[in-house]
């Protein structure tokens, strides 16, 4: 797999990404399809990705623009979970490429006012999902409570959702805490969670510590050492249980840098390098295919990508700004370069 200037990987998959609306959509799923073989698009929309005719008309715009890059990029769709969603709704939106849900605590992240606040309201929506074999992504945040303590206090209910619907495949989104890492493992193999680059390599210390960093601000924050040295060490293990999704979410310089800043952080176009360099210096390489293009594909009941990727050895510097919006590791240099 690695020589002492190249290294070849899968064709990775993204199970976790957002490429936004309008006329910005173009150049994020271009930095997307540049990296990766398939993605899972989030349905945080304004408005939201609550319907088939919606889904279908927003993965048409994915895939033309995906185009110009790669013809063979695979958007694999979600759509936000509300109460009240029929069995004959969900099947029109798995007809249109829907594979998993997204539930959205109210208010927790980017565009979801509108997310469940009552959780056992969704609860027949969910009973269809299992019946139909479409899976739960959670964003695992609890309205309400102090933010460092979010993702610990909802994974209660992730275990809940576990025990009630003990068919259900349900993936803990962006994991950011040592509990929620510890809770995955123990709970049964329906139940699998996605890692970020970005919560990979910083605590809050990366958001807040010596300086404020805004274009690192992200929903879940970045926790404590404890919980970085957790998530690093799920992610280099070798455990099928956790698989990448970067949650790569664009927000224009202007969003980040205000009295109000937009939570997101941007990777599609650096995700691959950096990965590269973190389980080189983990000397655990041999795990990375399988983080990247074997374990999400697996759970999900997809292919595994047959395809693969070339990266050199060959330093370069990461664009202060990508399609009007400030990288993870801007003005940085990276050692590894697709190619």
């Amino acid at each position: 797999m690695e020589s002492k200037k190249e290294i070849i990987l899968p064709l990775p998959d993204d199970f976790h990404s957002h490429v936004r609306q309008g006329e910005v959509l173009a150049g994020f799923v271009q930095d997307l399809a540049s990296q990766f073989g398939r993605a899972l698009i989030m349905p945080n929309t304004t408005p939201p990705m609550v319907c088939a005719s919606q889904i279908e008309q927003y993965k048409k715009e994915i895939l033309d623009a995906a185009k110009e890059v790669n013809p063979n990029f695979e958007a694999l769709m979600t759509f936000k979970l509300k109460p009240g969603i029929t069995e004959e709704e969900l099947l029109l939106m798995k007809s249109c490429g829907v594979i998993a849900g997204k539930y959205y605590p109210a208010g927790v992240t980017t565009n979801s006012e509108d997310g469940v606040s009552d959780f056992e309201s969704v609860f027949p929506v969910i009973a269809l999902m299992e019946k139909l074999g479409i899976v739960l992504c959670v964003h695992g945040e609890e309205p309400g409570v102090f933010c460092l303590d979010r993702e610990s206090v909802f994974a209660e209910k992730v275990e809940i959702l576990a025990k009630q619907f003990p068919k259900l495949k349900i993936v803990f989104e962006h994991l950011s805490t040592a509990k929620a890492v510890d809770l995955v493992k123990r709970l049964p193999s329906n139940v699998a969670a996605t890692i970020t680059v970005h919560h990979l390599l910083m605590s809050l210390d990366g958001v807040i510590g010596d300086a404020l960093r805004p274009h690192h601000f992200c929903k879940p924050l970045p926790k404590r050492p404890e919980d970085l040295l957790a998530l690093r060490e799920a992610a280099f293990s070798g455990n099928p249980k956790f698989f990448l999704g970067t949650d790569s979410a664009p927000h224009l310089k202007e969003k980040k840098e205000s009295c109000c800043g937009a939570a997101g952080v941007y990777s599609a176009k650096v995700a691959i390098p950096i990965l590269v360099r973190e389980f080189l210096a983990a000397n655990v390489l041999d795990k990375l295919p399988d983080f990247i293009g074997g374990f999400g594909a697996d759970f999900y009941n997809l292919p595994r990508t047959q395809k693969t990727i070339k990266l050199v050895y060959e330093p370069w510097v990461v664009p202060a700004e990508i399609n009007g919006v400030v990288p993870l590791a801007a003005n940085e240099s990276l050692e590894w370069k697709l190619v």
